[in-house]
């Protein structure tokens, strides 16, 4: 075990506290922006108004929506118009994604969002049934940081304004570097200074365990919640990614990097922040315990034995990999005289209701004795069991560090290698001949952030904001008829899931507004992404993407009913393409 950094970092409330309630600073006026949840800001409010300072602590976290809930009379609205800023060193929409999910909680309200100056500040009026009306003005406080890449980003800060100060001293209006971008830039310090490995993988496990204050707000639409200790666990996640990826000469579209595992573990707590960063080396796998359930049922991703033994349950021969911490990377093919079907889910392991769909879906096909299937349900077990471990302490968050396998990669990237768990898929190909790969994943299921290093999440800003279940056809060139017809007949077959409409035209026109548009085609009231690409081994891949990460329950028996469908329809629809294709052939060779 190696310790690159172990510190504690004072929480910044508290300094704020023992530097504002002294006998010289009675009759101040201050304003704070923090990354704190109201009731510690409200408490500390109170605080120092006994030390005679009129004070106002807002959040540095999505300053407008939390304005909206903590400020704004949002009863008997009529209209509300926002001017969002425009920065320079910012993506034009960043200050209007940051401002979701504000249009679906102003709902039955005329919302209107428009581009605005780069000063930093949302201009709001909002009219109410009554005829009143108010304007309003919130500051975002935003500092140009130089980052991990030596780029520049425009990132979200703490904050100090104090006017009224006795004996006529200067007034205060400056950039507060709080205790979680304390916390943020000592790791990534501690990690660029480190010796390390030439050769990939650079370690085992990097470990960034960090307990420490901040906001967790649920926001009573769909699965929305405010987090910053999930923000923190993204940014360094992705960060650390990115710094390896730099460090490696790799460019930055390239997702073969094998850097080993990264785990930041984010926990709540209470006064100052504490951080240890440390190299630590696998132990012997463990699976944390989950409950049987009945999958047709399950309310939450099942245990990994359970998803082995139906696994096992179910006819045909069995195969597997091996992952990189010694998990078994468990598949099933069984042959028919339809045409083969690859299905595949748990490559992403956070994505959880794809194992569930895909099990459900093969029980059904595999009735079928003319089926032709071939199925690995989790493909990716360590990050798996991760997740698992991650969710004890904090089960809505999204937890992207169970995205990749223990070798740090997206096993999709790892370019043919019959080692670790990409050998299992290899097999699969191999004894089945499929042509077709239905691969099932899934993607936030509330908006994702990376507010240290400029707000949206670099290089996967299309699914920083869930916009209903989505599919995305890949496709060798010379089959582009074939992955549109099958599209087509997939989801013609989903419009008729119960709720799924609704679902995705409720989700799609809230992300449209908070995002400027809906790059991509609605087919049935389904988004979808149909693209030539080359790199995949199949003529069709079809990835099904259900904003999935964080819900249970209802939602989640939604889900995996919705990624069942999805394989039954596909292994449907491309049977009757392929007979077609044959007859076709046949009556043009006569």
């Amino acid at each position: 075990m190696t310790i690159l950094l172990n510190e504690r970092v004072p929480r910044t409330l508290d300094t704020l506290l023992r530097e504002w309630t002294g006998e010289t600073r009675r009759g101040a006026r201050l304003e704070a922006w923090l990354f704190e949840n109201e009731p510690a800001r409200r408490e500390a409010e109170r605080t120092l108004a006994e030390a005679g300072i009129s004070a106002r602590l807002h959040s540095a976290y999505k300053p407008l929506v939390h304005a909206f809930l903590e400020d704004i009379d949002m009863a008997d609205l009529k209209r509300v118009a926002v001017r969002y800023p425009v920065h320079e060193e910012a993506d034009p929409m960043r200050f209007l994604s940051e401002a979701y999910p504000l249009a679906a909680l102003l709902d039955g309200v005329e919302a209107v969002f428009e581009p605005g100056e780069a000063d930093l500040t949302y201009r709001v009026r909002v009219e109410y049934t009554d005829g009143r009306a108010a304007e309003h003005e919130v500051f975002a406080p935003n500092r140009l940081r130089t980052n991990h890449l030596e780029q520049v980003d425009l990132t979200p800060t703490g904050w100090l304004k104090v006017t009224g100060l006795p004996g006529n001293a200067p007034d205060i209006d400056r950039a507060l570097e709080t205790e979680i971008e304390i916390v943020f830039r000592k790791v990534m310090e501690a990690v660029a200074a480190h010796e390390w490995p030439a050769a990939e993988p650079y370690a085992e496990t990097l470990a960034i365990d960090v307990t420490i204050p901040g906001i967790e707000r649920s926001l009573g639409y769909d699965d929305e919640v405010m987090s910053t200790r999930e923000a923190l666990h993204e940014d360094f996640y992705f960060s650390l990614l990115e710094f390896f990826k730099h460090r490696s000469g790799r460019p930055p579209e390239d997702r073969g990097l094998q850097p080993g595992q990264i785990v930041p573990d984010i926990r709540e707590g209470d006064g100052d922040a504490h951080v240890r960063v440390e190299l630590r080396s696998f132990g012997a796998p463990e699976d944390p315990h989950r409950a049987e359930q009945d999958l047709d049922a399950a309310d939450a991703a099942p245990g990994l034995a359970q998803i082995h033994r139906e696994l096992a349950e179910l006819p045909g021969e069995t195969f597997e990999g091996l992952s990189r911490e010694g998990r078994p990377v468990r598949g099933l093919y069984r042959s028919g005289s339809r045409p083969a079907v690859l299905v595949t889910g748990g490559q992403h392991a956070n994505e959880t209701s794809a194992p569930v769909g895909a099990l459900r879906a093969a029980r059904r096909l595999l009735a079928d004795p003319e089926a032709n299937i071939a199925l690995i349900p989790v493909e990716n077990p360590d990050g798996y069991a991760l997740h698992g471990r991650l969710c004890e302490g904090n089960p809505r968050h999204m937890h992207h560090a169970a995205r990749y396998t223990s070798l740090g990669n997206d096993l999709e990237y790892d370019r043919g290698s019959p080692t670790y768990e990409k050998g299992a898929r290899i097999q699969a190909l191999q004894m089945s001949g499929a042509q077709l790969h239905v691969n099932l994943h899934g993607y936030p299921a509330h908006e994702w952030t990376r507010p240290f290093t400029g707000y949206l999440p670099r290089g996967f800003e299309l699914w920083s904001i869930p916009k209903g279940f989505f599919l995305v056809m890949r496709h060798k060139p010379s089959w582009a008829e074939q992955a549109r017809r099958l599209v087509e007949a997939v989801t013609k077959r989903l419009s008729a899931v119960p709720g799924l409409p609704e679902f995705n035209r409720r989700q799609i026109e809230i992300c449209a507004i908070h995002s400027g548009g809906t790059p991509y085609e609605i087919i049935n009231d389904v988004p979808c992404l149909l693209t030539a690409d080359e790199r995949y081994p199949t003529p069709l891949t079809l990835i099904t993407e259900f904003p999935d990460e964080t819900i249970y329950g209802e939602p989640y028996r939604f889900a995996h009913t919705v990624q069942m469908t999805t394989v039954l329809a596909a292994e449907e629809a491309y049977a009757a393409m392929m007979a077609d294709m044959a007859e076709d052939l046949a009556v043009a060779s006569v």
